[in-house]
């Protein structure tokens, strides 16, 4: 855990809408819960760019934690997750690239056999509060939390972000055809407006085509199990 309370005060901030996300209704009953790559590589058959834009990213896709008798399920191999009709799709978008992912509208996805039907999207701003959370940071599978958070503290430091408070979670591991990619959940606390926005922008870490290294708001800090179970 990283802990500091000093902080400059300063003024009124503004939030840019040069990088947005993109949300769509889907028609899909059920997708493996392991479906970064499969999700990402339908998605570059359609709009190649994500690959280049630097801030685009493509948010993975979850059901509810818990609800009507149904769990998450902890082992990832041929699980399916159950979507009600509120799931969304989203994307994170240059605003230059936005109609572009708009098209998408009317597409069927092919997610390892399951059809995905995109429908209407909705268009929402970044976040300027000062709590962000990430389900999925790629690191590696022999560090420990504390390894972990200083090895995220300085990338921080690279994007300009001073590491006030922060808090890792939950470990996932993702398959792919090359090999599997290790992850930990990561909260990131009591940033200023303009830093808040400028992660979610950025990100950290590798893997945003994958769902990885995207930042969420969060209203707060409380257990990362917790917030990693919330849709």
């Amino acid at each position: 855990m990283f802990w500091n309370d000093e902080k400059d005060n300063k003024g009124e901030f503004a939030i840019p809408d040069d990088v947005v996300d993109v949300a769509f209704k889907i028609g899909c009953p059920t997708i493996p819960l392991d479906h970064a790559h499969s999700l990402s590589s339908a998605l570059l058959e359609r709009l190649p760019w994500l690959q280049d834009e630097a801030h685009a990213g493509v948010h993975l896709i979850h059901g509810a934690a818990s609800g009507n008798g149904w769990f998450r399920p902890e082992n990832v191999e041929n699980e399916l997750l159950h979507l009600s009709r509120r799931t969304r799709m989203r994307l994170r978008v240059p605003k230059s690239r936005l109609q572009d992912a708009q098209a998408l509208r009317g597409e069927t996805l092919d997610i390892e056999g399951h059809p995905l039907e995109i429908g209407k999207s909705d268009l929402f701003m970044l976040s300027s509060l000062p709590t962000l959370f990430a389900r999925y940071v790629v690191t590696r599978e022999e560090l420990d939390e504390a390894e972990f958070l200083e090895e995220t503290a300085a990338r921080l430091q690279e994007l300009n972000i001073p590491c006030r408070k922060m808090l890792g979670g939950i470990t996932h591991t993702m398959n792919f055809p090359d090999g599997p990619v290790f992850t930990r959940s990561l909260m990131v606390a009591d940033l200023e407006p303009e830093q808040s926005v400028r992660l979610q922008q950025t990100g950290v870490g590798s893997g945003r085509i994958h769902g990885c290294g995207i930042f969420l708001p969060h209203k707060g800090i409380k257990p990362v199990k917790e917030a990693d179970g919330e849709q």
